[in-house]
């Protein structure tokens, strides 16, 4: 695996992307060549960007596996500060040069629109290489609740992902504000969650009750 490290905070996320796309512009890229372009930081922008389409209350079936596996894979790049393990041979597949511009320019523009948002602070958040374990950890736990076989209950995908947007944005811009609200999201989830899951099992093998009890518990939190 390849390291990649934090970029100075003085440059921001969207500069720091359109400066990756300056520098694989004119050629097919490897994908080894991408990630270690694009850093830590690049990969969590493309997690938050994947987490985006669960912000609606009730999402699709089987969306977060799909979503999910990549998200658990930047996760755990950010626990041990490398890209994601991947064969050797996948790492060495060469991607459309005119692709790899495109994906480029979108994840800088998403980068932008919440520059204004962050900054850097409360460095013990994110400064050290142990508490950025600590972070990588808890977007793994937060991707894993947001996996949870709980299809077309509310909110069960989409507090987990809000969880997984703070943390990405905060881990990436330095924002250690970020990162506490990510922390906090992420228990409550966790908390939601796992009651909906000990329902589930309770309910034993009637899915209809089980749905009906998550929306009682729901329709109870929010009066």
């Amino acid at each position: 695996m390849t390291a990649v490290q934090f970029r100075n905070t003085d440059i921001r996320l969207s500069q720091a992307l359109e400066k990756a796309r300056c520098a694989l512009t004119g050629h097919d890229v490897s994908l080894r060549e991408l990630l270690g372009s694009v850093g830590e930081q690049g990969l969590l922008v493309f997690c938050a960007i994947l987490a985006m389409p669960f912000m609606l209350p009730v999402s699709v079936p089987f969306m977060s596996t799909a979503f999910g596996t990549p998200m658990l894979l930047i996760g755990f790049a950010v626990m041990v500060n490398r890209v994601p393990w991947l064969p050797n041979r996948v790492l060495q597949h060469r991607i459309d040069g005119e692709t790899v511009q495109h994906v480029l320019v979108r994840a800088a523009g998403t980068a932008a629109k919440f520059e204004h948002l962050v900054r850097p602070r409360m460095h013990a958040l994110t400064a050290s290489q142990a508490i950025n374990r600590c972070n990588g950890l808890t977007l793994i736990v937060a991707v894993l609740i947001l996996m949870a076989p709980l299809p077309l209950v509310p909110f069960a995908n989409t507090l987990p992902a809000i969880g997984i947007l703070f943390l990405c944005l905060g881990i990436a811009e330095r924002d250690g504000m970020l990162v506490l609200l990510g922390y906090g999201v992420t228990l409550v989830s966790g908390l939601y969650v796992g009651t909906l899951l000990w329902l589930v099992v309770e309910a034993g093998s009637d899915p209809q009750a089980a749905y009906d009890a998550a929306l009682d518990l729901f329709q109870r939190l929010i009066q």
